[in-house]
This record gives C-alpha cells, sequence and structure tokens, in this order.
C-alpha cells in the first residue's frame, strides 16, 4: 500500500473511532464534563481534533476555506452531542477529499502552512496529524470511561 493511501486508511479509521466514542457516550452531558484531574472534556477534544483536521487538511491541502477559531475548541461547551457526530461526519469527508487529491510525490513537497520551527514536508505533518488524532483519541477514549459511569 502506498504511504499516502496508509495515511488516508488511519484518518478514516480514527475518524470513525471518534466518531464511535463521542456516539458511546450514555450520558450526553457527561461529554462535557472535566475533574480535578481531567482538565479538557470529550466534546472540547473532539472540537479540537475537528478544527486541527479542517485547518491544517482542509484548509491547507484542501482549500476548503475553514476558518479556525482554536480557542472556542476549548471553551464552547454542551454543544449537542448529535451536532458533534455531524462534525465529525463533515470532517470525515473533508479529509478524505483533500487527500484523495494529493500524489505520493505531493507528500515530498514543503508543507504549505508553516506548523512548527523549521519548514516540513506535508508528510511528516500528515503523519504528525495522525499521532495527535490517535493521542487525543485515546484521552477521550479514558474520559468516557471514567467519567460516563
Amino acid at each position: 500500500m502506498a504511504h499516502l493511501e496508509t495515511l488516508r486508511a488511519l484518518f478514516n479509521r480514527d475518524l470513525n473511532k471518534l466518531k464511535l466514542e463521542i456516539e458511546s457516550y450514555q450520558n450526553e452531558a457527561k461529554i462535557w464534563l472535566v475533574s480535578e484531574q481531567i482538565l479538557n472534556s470529550g466534546g472540547n477534544l473532539c472540537l479540537h481534533l475537528i478544527g486541527n483536521l479542517n485547518t491544517y487538511i482542509g484548509a491547507a491541502l484542501g482549500n476548503s476555506g475553514y476558518i479556525r477559531h482554536r480557542e472556542l475548541e476549548f471553551s464552547l461547551k454542551n454543544i449537542p452531542k448529535a451536532e458533534l457526530i455531524a462534525k465529525i461526519e463533515e470532517t470525515i469527508s473533508v479529509v478524505d477529499a483533500a487527500l484523495s487529491n494529493l500524489s505520493e510525490e505531493d507528500l515530498e513537497h514543503e508543507f504549505p502552512v508553516f506548523v512548527f520551527e523549521g519548514k516540513n514536508s506535508t508528510d511528516f505533518i500528515l503523519t504528525h496529524l495522525t499521532t495527535h488524532l490517535a493521542y487525543h483519541l485515546g484521552q477521550i477514549n479514558y474520559h468516557r470511561r471514567l467519567l460516563d459511569a
């Protein structure tokens, strides 16, 4: 499998797992719960992932026109579960469409947006974004299992 197809498969897999995690909350209000030990709610982590991927894949690579409001990813609360799920589904489509338009050669090019210090390849940034998604997906899973009991 080509590297680009691997990246597409990983984003699709983990965004669908994100959708399943949000769907799996039994008590919708607990999506937004925080505690002394868990400072970011599952809902806010979900919004953060949606904003991150729509910015760096949707807008930067897919020219979607998405405008990020990062501060709202952590300050918005009590968005209905159905709306979060719809946003995840939109993100799945946006990410897949943007990645579908790339070639293996495009992965070697410099990423069009400055993300970290120094220049990075598109491959590096996309690989980083897969690990960022997986990291926060794990946090959401623990949040749900600990606080939605």
